[in-house]
């Protein structure tokens, strides 16, 4: 069992999980199944840093409902099967954790190898319109690097309970 599934029985069992400081807090209309609370006492540690916001500002739960969010959408309203659904949440997750996680790079040097001097292109990664954030690559390494950025993004997700077992497209659920 992990942290994820212990705050997914908790869900089932009516029990809604928070954090106060470095204490779980749980909410429930009735007292909870003695087996939730010692899952919950097991994980405490892993749910904590599950529902902490990352430094985007999004927990584990807040992933997990976009992931929710998103099949359900694709599957109601796209009329997707619930396969094809989980699969465009998927890659809506990991567009939107690389657009909520920028890279931001100096002009002098490619972001990828580290190597200064070349024709370096700027790749936007962030959408400030006042201050838009570029990691400035070769283009021989951008390939590299894009995939490097998706498969960290697929590593966090994973981290947090969110995964595909399908191979990830690169369309990170735009309409195809």
């Amino acid at each position: 069992m992990s942290a994820s599934e212990a705050l997914l029985q908790a869900r089932e069992a009516g029990v809604r999980v928070r954090i106060d400081g470095d204490h779980l807090a749980l909410e429930a209309s009735a007292p909870p199944p003695a087996e939730v609370l010692d899952i919950l006492a097991r994980y405490k540690a892993d749910i904590l840093y599950l529902l902490r916001p990352a430094d985007d500002g999004w927990s584990a739960e807040d992933w997990r409902e976009y992931y929710e969010e998103r099949a359900g959408v694709a599957e109601f309203n796209g009329g997707l099967s619930r396969e094809q659904a989980e699969k465009r949440a998927y890659d809506c997750c990991v567009g939107k954790w690389l657009h909520l996680n920028p890279v931001r790079s100096a002009p002098s040097r490619c972001h990828h190898c580290g190597k200064p001097g070349g024709l370096l292109f700027p790749y936007l990664t962030g959408d400030k319109l006042r201050d838009p954030w570029h990691t400035w690559l070769h283009q021989e390494c951008s390939s590299d690097w894009h995939n490097a950025r998706k498969m960290k993004a697929v590593s966090v997700l994973f981290e947090m309970g969110i995964s595909n077992s399908n191979e990830i497209s690169n369309n990170f659920g735009k309409k195809t």
